[in-house]
C-alpha cells in the first residue's frame, strides 16, 4: 500500500512539472550596451555595458549589472511567447518622451522571451503617451 501511495505522488508531481510552461532561459548569460540611460524596475541605470544573468535556472528574477560592477539591479520577469523563434538576441525598450524602460529580453532561436513587469511610473507614462519601441543587440556569453 505504501508503495502505491509513493507511486501516485510521484506520478502527480511528474504530471504537474510537465504541465508547467517552458520559459526562456539564459543559461550562461548575455551582454548588451546602451548609449542612453534606462530604467530597470524603479532603478535608473546610466548608459553603458551590462551583463544579464538568471539568479537560478528556474528563476523569474534576473540580475542586470554593469560590466564595471558599479551598478546592478534585480528584475522580476514574466515569460512571453511568440509564434516564431526570435531571429536575434536583443534587449527591447519602451520609450515615453525621453525616458527608456527595459521591456523584453529575447534569445536567438527561442520562441519564449522575458518580459519586465511594468512599474507604476511606466504605467503612468503609458497612460499619457504611447511607447516608442526600440532594441539593442545582445550577445550570449
Amino acid at each position: 500500500m505504501k508503495g502505491l501511495c509513493k507511486l501516485v505522488v510521484k506520478m502527480g508531481l511528474l504530471t504537474l512539472l510537465s504541465a508547467m510552461p517552458l520559459s526562456a532561459q539564459i543559461a550562461i548569460g548575455l551582454d548588451f550596451t546602451t548609449f542612453f540611460p534606462f530604467y530597470v524596475g524603479n532603478t535608473k541605470l546610466p548608459a553603458g555595458s551590462y551583463k544579464v544573468s538568471q539568479t537560478n535556472i528556474d528563476s523569474t528574477i534576473l540580475l542586470i549589472e554593469s560590466t564595471n560592477s558599479v551598478d546592478s539591479v534585480y528584475l522580476d520577469i514574466t515569460s512571453t511567447e511568440t509564434e516564431q523563434p526570435h531571429p536575434q538576441t536583443e534587449v527591447t525598450f519602451h520609450k515615453y518622451g525621453g525616458v527608456d524602460y527595459l521591456n523584453q529580453i529575447w534569445v536567438q532561436g527561442q520562441s519564449s522571451g522575458m518580459q519586465a513587469d511594468p512599474t507604476k511610473a511606466e504605467t503612468k507614462a503609458a497612460a499619457s503617451s504611447s511607447a516608442e519601441d526600440h532594441s539593442v543587440p545582445a550577445k550570449k556569453r
